[in-house]
């Protein structure tokens, strides 16, 4: 039940078995029905959950009423407000919603301090957890304001080839930054090709 995120804890750093098994006594198992909003605009976020199935957007509503995507996270990805809600203790100014009937595993920041002074070795791969979704995050916003509409959706399928496949288009051209008609008219573009 656990071998899938003990793997993906373990990337970067090697823990020994009492390690794992102290944060996955931690860990609570959920499932999440399809179109469930997990956090709301304004709520506290007092949860970072790792996907095991499914899929998740995080995303915010402009101040035209539009929704912005800007995160997916599907099997092996993790979801949370940390920027905000959970480090500096301010209400979220995002929404996460489930895309599909998923399951998670999820902890809070009280269970999460209780992993870190239990198992230290946690700290190390919570960091380079955050350093590695920082230089995603900072990767987007790049592509966000240096590549075309094209080249960021060859980009995106790269990044996420299934996704194409089960979540609506508009939001992945809410995800790209463009108009679900101009999604359309470089599909059609690039299918030709």
């Amino acid at each position: 039940m656990y071998s899938q995120i003990n793997k993906n804890i373990s990337r970067y750093v090697t823990f020994e078995k009492e390690e794992l098994d102290i944060f996955n006594s931690l860990l609570e198992y959920k499932q999440v029905l399809k179109k469930t909003i997990m956090l709301r605009e304004g709520e506290m976020c007092n949860f970072e959950a790792f996907v095991i199935k499914g899929c998740f957007r995080k995303y915010y509503i402009d101040a035209n009423g539009l929704e912005v995507i800007l995160q997916f996270a599907i099997e092996n990805s993790w979801v949370s407000d940390i920027s905000f809600s959970i480090y500096e203790e301010e209400p979220s100014r995002v929404f996460i919603e489930s895309l599909e009937d998923s399951e998670i595993f999820v902890f809070s920041p009280e269970t999460k301090e209780t992993l870190l002074a239990k198992a230290p070795k946690f700290e190390r791969a919570f960091r380079i957890l955050m350093q590695r979704n920082l230089a995603v995050t900072q990767n987007r916003l790049f592509n966000t304001i240096s590549k075309t509409a094209t080249e960021k959706y060859l980009e995106f399928l790269s990044q996420y080839p299934t996704l194409s496949q089960r979540v609506a288009q508009h939001y992945i051209a809410s995800y790209l930054g463009i108009s679900a008609e101009f999604l359309s008219k470089i599909r059609t573009k690039i299918a030709k090709h």
